[in-house]
């Protein structure tokens, strides 16, 4: 492609579009992209020694540049979005999985990277530039894959990093309260979101969540699931230490499914998979059968086990993920459970309350750091505990100490859940990213 965005990867000839990010403004690596041999600049404002072209919004010149160049290369993929609080990477995964073992060659855009056969690289927003989403796209292409399974997120929409796309099929996971810092209020946030049910022909919903008629678009074939009144019905959840079963009734019949996934949130998280299955047409046995090897994302639900306890990793990062992640394995569990988890630096400080309300239904907790950025992580422990009565807490700034902590507390059949972080690899501190992997630091305890 003869267009950038970033002023490193520019070659002669290219075209640079400044373009403004949360992070980082374009117009600061212009003479870079110069340098690098850019032939032509794509600005809002000033003057340079190569032509230029000032624009009102380069981020709305670069959506209209790559649909009138390159849409019609990409344009027979069949995109799935996939919004929503909390279950878009699981959702997302789970259909990836399930569609390339019904042999529909799939990829993946998301959280944990660019899969495509298999994992290909990490990628630096849960939904990427609008470029780099063209870029996987025409990789896509020349691979022979024409499905593309895509979580798109709440910034994303608003920094219309997918416009000019056209999604077959939008789906709705929930709503909870998350990224306030960004949108200011829940309204906002969940406006961002809807955008993507104008953009689609097809709609899942999530009927159960109390946002979910705002998803309800004139226009889409709306398909919706959940406990009452809808079109897929969920009955009969039986939870277990080795999985979840449950029944889903439709157009008077019914289906009964075993899942190695636990929990009830993630029967929702099946749920969307298993009426995208049915909108292409799958059979019931080719259903059940996929459903069933569905495995967990890297460091969403995942289980080390440690002598006779469990050990579970997970990217739990709002108030509504952490209570059902705990509810979750209070149901399955006849032993303690021991929880550790962090709030954010420079992120919505009015979710780490509620994080630690919920956190506190565990029989005890161990608060520690997780990604603190450029925030003193003395002032995210105050927001944190400020006002807490309980007693059933401690602190450890270190995350690893902490870890070491929980693992040492460990008895027969308790239950340690290390949220917050999942697949991430890193902590931030200050503006750098250090490598750390809460299950890197598992195994080095337990191994």
């Amino acid at each position: 492609m003869n267009v950038k965005i970033d002023s490193r990867k520019v070659n002669r000839g290219d075209i640079f579009v400044a373009l403004r990010t949360l992070n980082n403004d374009g117009h600061d690596y212009i003479e870079d992209a110069i340098k690098n041999g850019a032939s032509k600049i794509i600005a809002e404002y000033g003057e340079y020694s190569i032509p230029y072209l000032i624009v009102e919004d380069t981020r709305e010149y670069l959506c209209k540049y790559l649909k009138d160049n390159y849409y019609d290369l990409i344009k027979n993929v069949k995109l799935i979005g996939v919004t929503g609080t909390n279950g878009k990477t699981t959702t997302c995964y789970s259909l990836y999985q399930v569609l390339n073992k019904l042999n529909i060659k799939t990829a993946y855009i998301g959280t944990i990277g660019f899969y495509m056969d298999s994992f290909v690289r990490l990628l630096p927003n849960t939904t990427p530039e609008i470029l780099d989403i063209y870029e996987m796209l025409l990789e896509c292409i020349n691979n022979n894959i024409n499905v593309v399974v895509m979580e798109v997120s709440s910034h994303a929409l608003s920094m219309k990093r997918v416009n000019g796309l056209l999604f077959d099929t939008a789906i709705f996971t929930n709503l909870t309260q998350d990224h306030l810092d960004y949108h200011k209020t829940i309204d906002n946030y969940r406006s961002e979101k809807e955008k993507l049910f104008s953009m689609c022909k097809n709609a899942i919903i999530n009927i159960d969540d109390k946002h979910s008629k705002y998803f309800i678009k004139e226009g889409n074939s709306n398909y919706t699931y959940g406990k009452n009144k809808s079109d897929y019905i969920i009955n009969d959840i039986k939870l277990s230490q080795n999985g979840s079963t449950f029944s889903v009734k439709h157009n008077n019949k019914i289906l009964t499914y075993n899942t190695k996934l636990l929990g009830e949130y993630n029967v929702y998280n099946l749920l969307n998979v298993i009426v995208y299955l049915d909108t292409i047409g799958i059979c019931d046995k080719d259903k059940i059968d996929v459903i069933n090897s569905i495995i967990s994302p890297s460091g969403r639900m995942e289980i080390i086990e440690y002598n006779s306890s469990k050990i579970i990793i997970d990217y739990a990062h709002t108030s509504d993920a952490v209570k059902k992640i705990i509810s979750t394995i209070k149901s399955i569990c006849n032993a303690r459970i021991i929880t550790i988890i962090g709030c954010g630096g420079n992120r919505d400080r009015s979710k780490r309350p509620l994080m630690v309300r919920e956190a506190l239904n565990s029989d005890y907790v161990i608060f520690t750091s997780d990604n603190p950025r450029n925030e003193s992580q003395d002032n995210i422990f105050y927001d944190m505990l400020f006002g807490v009565e309980s007693s059933n807490y401690e602190v450890i700034y270190d995350r690893s100490e902490a870890i070491k902590k929980g693992i040492s507390m460990l008895k027969n059949d308790d239950f340690l859940l290390i949220l917050g972080k999942g697949h991430e690899d890193y902590q931030i501190i200050g503006n750098k990213k250090h490598h750390f992997s809460d299950k890197e630091e598992v195994l080095k305890s337990i191994l």
